[in-house]
């Protein structure tokens, strides 16, 4: 294999935070390296200096292909070879899938015109390598979130790259979608192209790794081919703790009283708005944390925004036995119904704002005393979501899009724990959150059961979905397929009842 790219001593300073310090990185052709390390641990910031989006504090080195090289911007990164898909959708959602593709380098006719035949051929080819049922014309905002994800592989492929950067690439992705990918990386590593795979999935790690880099705190804790590298040993590098303390045992606090019921949900326009949701019931207890599952595409996400009034429905839902009206998400708040989006940065956040100021948007008027707000008392409340989640910021004034997607994540759950609602909808609660922040949410999930709180957890992630929840609910193609007991629910189980 040959050395692409070496990084040494390289340190980044924002105000308030040292996010690297004297960070070093080899990265070879033909090679899978994982950048491993929790959230705010350094990996996207010392990957945005390799893509010139950052510059790195002076001191640092960075030679590709044997040069030394200080790489001014992300147009040329790709100049030398180098591409990253962002773990952030960056599309265009009123653009065709090939437009996407090949933005800003479109192929034109000999007169200069664009040449959309030779376009659209070039990003079929493309789409067939990743094995991706999409037309090249499909307007990319009627894509689910997992299928945009892929057209952004898709456009990186197409730079004919040398060395690829995948941040959390596999997050939105289903079962075969991620299998899809992880057989592509392997098929690019076998053709000579460097990949640096950045993961928090520990088996997804230990399938597709040649090589692992830990970082935690800025800083680089270890290096290791996979082959000398145990799960063990990873964690502990990782969370600078022993995997058998981060996860406790799931105790179940549902009661057998129904809290929420839904009989004959039914999506309203269903064929200009995603999933065909039809004809699914189902009951949700006091205390209970219900899973729900299935691939993408199986309408688990239409049935949330249903039941939170941000999509029309036919059918009816009770609330302790009562007859709910929620045709808003004002009317869902209103019967005590909080709704934490799998879309953190689109639906979730408001990025120019602080951290304080997002986590009190769901709950302003807890503060508030004459309309004026009580920036103490609202700032203290924050600070003490901060301790709780461990969200890693330098205040709660931080502008929210500074900090890293998993600690975005987090604040996004604590806007809505924070109003105690009665029935929490949690879509994705932990998708890019790294394994001993994924422990916390987990913990703070089974905490608020244990209090009284009902939870849906939506996850395309089998393993979460079977650890936290006291039932499971299948759908597939819009449909019920299954509900299942804790102690009927395995992998095989639950995957035969999304696939059959």
């Amino acid at each position: 294999m040959t050395l692409f790219l070496e990084m040494a001593g390289i340190s980044k300073t924002f105000p308030g935070v040292k996010a690297l310090d004297q960070v070093d990185l080899r990265l070879t052709l033909g090679e899978v390296h994982v950048l491993a390390g929790e959230n705010g641990a350094g990996k996207s910031t010392l990957m945005k200096i390799l893509t010139g989006v950052y510059r790195a504090d002076p001191g640092g080195k960075m030679w590709v292909d044997g040069r030394e090289t200080t790489i001014h911007d992300p147009v040329h990164a790709r100049a030398l070879g180098i591409s990253i898909i962002y773990q952030e959708l960056a599309v265009v959602d009123n653009l065709t899938v090939a437009e996407n593709i090949f933005l800003a380098r479109e192929p034109k006719t000999a007169i200069g015109l664009l040449d959309r035949r030779k376009m659209n051929a070039a990003a079929q080819k493309v789409l067939d390598e990743l094995e991706m049922n999409i037309r090249p014309t499909a307007q990319v905002g009627r894509l689910s979130i997992g299928q945009k994800q892929m057209v952004e592989i898709a456009r990186a492929i197409s730079y004919q790259s040398r060395l690829i950067i995948m941040d959390e690439p596999t997050a939105s992705l289903s079962h075969h979608e991620a299998n899809t990918l992880i057989r592509i990386v392997k098929r690019l590593a076998a053709q000579n192209i460097g990949i640096v795979y950045i993961s928090h999935r520990l088996d997804e790690i230990f399938e597709i790794a040649d090589r692992v880099t830990v970082l935690r705190d800025g800083v680089t804790v270890d290096s290791a081919p996979i082959a000398e590298m145990s799960r063990e040993r990873l964690v502990r590098k990782m969370v600078d703790r022993d995997l058998d303390q981060l996860f406790g045992t799931h105790l179940s606090h549902g009661t057998d009283e129904v809290l929420l019921a839904a009989r004959g949900l039914t999506l309203k326009k269903h064929r200009a708005q995603g999933a065909p949701v039809r004809d699914v019931s189902f009951d949700l207890r006091k205390g209970e944390i219900l899973g729900f599952f299935g691939l993408v595409g199986s309408g688990r996400t239409e049935v949330m925004e249903m039941i939170f009034g941000a999509r029309g429905y036919e059918g009816q839902i009770t609330i302790e036995g009562r007859p709910a009206q929620i045709h808003s998400p004002s009317a869902a708040i209103a019967h005590g119904i909080g709704f934490v989006t799998e879309d953190r940065q689109g639906q979730g956040l408001v990025l120019g704002m602080s951290v304080r100021e997002n986590f009190s948007l769901t709950h302003l008027a807890d503060y508030c005393r004459l309309d004026w707000v009580n920036r103490t008392r609202e700032s203290a409340a924050c600070k003490e979501f901060i301790r709780v989640l461990g969200i890693k910021t330098p205040s709660p004034e931080q502008k929210i899009q500074n900090l890293s997607g998993g600690n975005q994540q987090k604040v996004v759950i604590a806007k809505w724990v924070a109003r105690r609602p009665r029935i929490l909808i949690v879509d994705e609660p932990t998708r890019g959150i790294d394994i001993g922040a994924k422990a916390e949410v987990h913990t703070l999930l089974n905490k608020l059961a244990a209090e009284g709180m009902s939870i849906i957890v939506v996850s395309s992630d089998l393993p979460e979905i079977l650890a936290i929840s006291d039932r499971i609910v299948v759908l597939k193609d819009g449909r019920l397929s299954g509900v299942l007991a804790r102690d009927e629910a395995n992998e095989q189980t639950v995957m035969l009842a999304a696939t059959a």
